[in-house]
């Protein structure tokens, strides 16, 4: 049995296209997979904060040393890191707003990347203590930028990633929706396609 852990980040909860194609890699990946666990955590529900200097001190103070609210950010960050941790498929479901990642993406990135925890330093440089895991991205983007140097989703979150060892990451982007009912339909189409075979 794997564990499964999907990340919504879109604002929108009626709707959201990656909230559509992230309904529909659960559907499939159930089917495929009926022991597995799928654990949904939804930031727009459920916002995490911005890295702040509450969650610094969670992480670099002594514990006698900590305020209760830098205790209670260490405890969310904690949380957050160990279900990551205990997850062997991660899911992404990441909109693009104005060219990158929702806020509330980053801030879960910003909680769970941690030295000594998710990575490491070393003296040839930092090392990912994540690897095994796998990771798939559901974007959804009004244009299309697939490729293209606007396109600064893919390219981030392939570097978070492979910074704490993710490195087997899939990308299904549905693209050009906003472009009309033809590129809308041919995205979603080519995005379901593609969901199917991986799922």
């Amino acid at each position: 049995m794997s564990r499964v852990l999907v990340i919504e980040s879109s604002a929108r909860q009626q709707g959201s296209v990656s909230r559509q194609l992230t309904e529909q890699f659960i559907a499939r990946w159930k089917q495929a997979h009926p022991s597995d666990d799928v654990m949904v955590r939804d930031l727009a529900a459920q916002p995490v904060p911005h890295l702040d200097a509450d969650l610094l001190g969670g992480w670099m103070k002594p514990a006698d040393q900590q305020s209760e609210a830098e205790q209670a950010a260490l405890a969310r960050s904690n949380l957050l890191t160990e279900e990551l941790l205990a997850a062997d498929v991660l899911v992404l479901a990441a909109p693009m707003y104005n060219f990158g990642i929702p806020s509330t993406l980053k801030s879960w990135l910003d909680h769970v990347l941690r030295a000594g925890v998710t990575f490491k330093y070393t003296e040839t440089g930092p090392q990912g203590l994540l690897s095994g895991k796998r990771a798939f991205v559901l974007t959804a983007r009004g244009g299309i930028y697939a490729g293209g140097n606007l396109d600064q989703q893919e390219p981030y979150l392939r570097q978070a990633l492979g910074f704490v060892g993710i490195h087997d990451v899939t990308f299904i982007h549905a693209e050009g929706l906003n472009m009309g009912a033809e590129f809308m339909e041919k995205g979603l189409a080519q995005a379901q396609a593609q969901l199917a075979q991986v799922a």
